[in-house]
């Protein structure tokens, strides 16, 4: 099983999935170029691409989905409210045989990876985040949610791999230039994932399972890489987990480049 940040962040996320016989997409928020740009380095192409996931409607996550669905042609999964949400949004033409509807909580096949829709809460019509299996790998993507829980716990325990969403710096949002509506929005409960947050996730995931944590979709205004990464590992060290930060990779998803590509 192969993983691949093509691009995280505030401005676009795209994330590749698969293995040896299934190749996926996680979310089209960049542009059919830089899509395939990322995929060159995986040696495939668009025309590869058994399928695309959406983790909710807004257009960091699906500015790209139109050119790229016309060019692949390949089904695309998401939740009835953000199968309503693209149809509202202008991204031309679409035929309907492409949308398939998933539930959360039902697990379904595509090709010889399982996945499994994992509710999130965020202000998006149904937004979800996704566990992705390969005989006995998985991998997590979770990102554009306020606040967290025992089902998201227990969602994602065991996984290898997960790209987590780091989105700012407390201080940074509640310092910075953004309105003051747009700051609550981004604290409140249907916002995103501080980095202290995010922190405090990855210590209740950890295990003997974990191999990596790629920390994503940083704010551009209210965090950098070094701060995400460095407020992540004191969390977990400062907790009473009996693991450590150095016991397994963090790395930070870029915003304009591609991740390298992780083997699970």
């Amino acid at each position: 099983m192969r993983v691949m940040s093509i691009a995280s962040g505030s401005s676009g996320n795209c994330i590749y999935v698969g293995d040896d016989n299934t190749h996926i997409l996680i979310d089209t928020g960049i542009s059919k170029k830089r899509v395939e740009e990322g995929l060159k380095l995986l040696d495939l192409s668009i025309k590869d691409i058994d399928g695309i996931l959406v983790t909710h409607e807004h257009s960091d996550h699906i500015s790209g989905l139109g050119v790229v669905e016309r060019a692949s042609t390949t089904p695309i999964y998401a939740t009835w409210g953000t199968l309503q949400g693209i149809k509202n949004t202008n991204l031309g033409k679409l035929p309907e045989g492409i949308f398939n509807t998933v539930e959360c909580d039902s697990e379904f096949n595509i090709g010889s990876l399982k996945v499994k829709p994992v509710a999130t809460s965020h202000d998006a019509l149904c937004p979800c985040a996704f566990r992705v299996e390969s005989d006995d790998k998985a991998f997590g993507l979770v990102t554009d949610l306020g606040v967290y829980d025992d089902y998201i716990v227990d969602s994602f325990s065991g996984v290898n791999c997960m790209l987590l969403e780091a989105n700012h710096d407390i201080r940074m949002l509640e310092t910075g230039p953004y309105p003051y509506p747009l700051k609550r929005r981004i604290l409140g409960e249907k916002g995103h994932l501080s980095n202290e947050a995010a922190g405090q996730l990855v210590d209740r995931l950890l295990g003997n399972n974990v191999q990596e944590i790629l920390l994503g979709h940083l704010s551009k205004e209210n965090n950098y890489p070094e701060l995400a990464y460095e407020t992540v590992r004191t969390e977990i060290d400062m907790s009473f987990s009996e693991y450590h930060a150095s016991d397994f990779k963090i790395e930070v998803a870029g915003r304009d480049k591609p991740s390298r590509i992780i083997t699970l």
